[in-house]
C-alpha cells in the first residue's frame, strides 16, 4: 500500500470519476492508439469527454494520459481516475504510481478478468525497456478482487492514492449498469467506436 493516500470524507452519488480506455485492440496494429477518457457524474450523468493518442507498445501512457487529465476543464472536479488495466495501446504500460503523483487523483485499475502477471512479465520481455515497462507493472501494487454488484462476477482493481476501502465504496456507487463503473463502460464503447471507424479510413 502506498503511504500517500487521498482522504475522501463522503462518497456522494455524483461524485465526479474519470473513466479511461482504449477500447478494442486490434493485434499487430502499429502507430498510435485513441485513448479516451469519459468524465462521469456517479453513475448516472456524463458529464464529458476528452481524448488523446498513444504509440502502440510505447512508453507514453503514463504522461499522455496525465496530460490529457490536468489540460482537461474538467480537472477540477475530478475525484477519481479509472483506468481499464494498466496495459494501454498493446504493452504501453501506465505506471499507475507516477500517474497519481502526476495528476494527484486516486487512481483505480479495473478488468473484468484477473491479470495473470506472469504471461505479461513473458510479453515484456519482447519490448524494449523492460525494466521501466516492469516497474510500472510492479507499481500498481496488489489485485484485490471486489464485488461491484453483489449478485454479479467480481472484478480486479489495483489502487494507489486511495484506501481500499474507498475504492471499494466508490467502485459500488458508480457501477449501475453492470459491475464496471459507467465511465469505464462507456469510455470503452466510445473508444471502440473510434478505433473501428480508424480502421476503415
Amino acid at each position: 500500500m502506498h503511504e500517500n493516500i487521498v482522504k475522501i470524507r463522503r462518497v456522494k452519488p455524483e461524485i465526479r470519476v474519470l473513466g479511461v480506455d482504449d477500447g478494442v485492440f486490434v493485434p499487430h496494429s502499429k502507430g498510435v492508439a485513441t485513448v479516451v477518457g469519459v468524465v462521469y457524474r456517479g453513475g448516472y450523468w456524463l458529464d464529458g469527454v476528452m481524448r488523446t493518442e498513444v504509440e502502440i507498445d510505447g512508453m507514453d501512457a503514463t504522461e499522455k494520459i496525465a496530460s490529457m487529465i490536468t489540460a482537461s476543464p474538467h480537472y477540477g472536479q475530478l475525484r477519481v481516475v479509472m483506468l481499464n488495466g494498466v496495459t494501454f495501446a498493446g504493452f504501453n504500460m501506465v505506471d499507475i504510481k507516477k500517474l497519481f503523483e502526476r495528476v494527484r487523483l486516486p487512481v483505480i485499475t479495473v478488468t473484468r478478468e484477473k491479470p495473470d502477471l506472469d504471461d505479461i512479465r513473458r510479453a515484456l520481455r519482447n519490448l524494449p525497456e523492460y525494466e521501466n515497462r516492469l516497474e510500472a507493472m510492479e507499481n500498481a501494487g496488489k489485485i484485490i478482487e471486489v464485488h461491484t454488484r453483489d449478485a454479479e462476477q467480481a472484478v480486479y482493481v489495483q489502487i494507489v492514492g486511495i484506501s481500499k476501502k474507498d475504492a471499494e465504496k466508490i467502485l459500488k456507487s458508480t457501477s449501475t449498469r453492470s459491475n464496471i463503473p459507467e465511465a469505464l463502460r462507456v469510455a470503452h464503447i466510445i473508444a471502440s467506436g473510434l478505433t473501428r471507424l480508424k480502421e476503415k479510413v
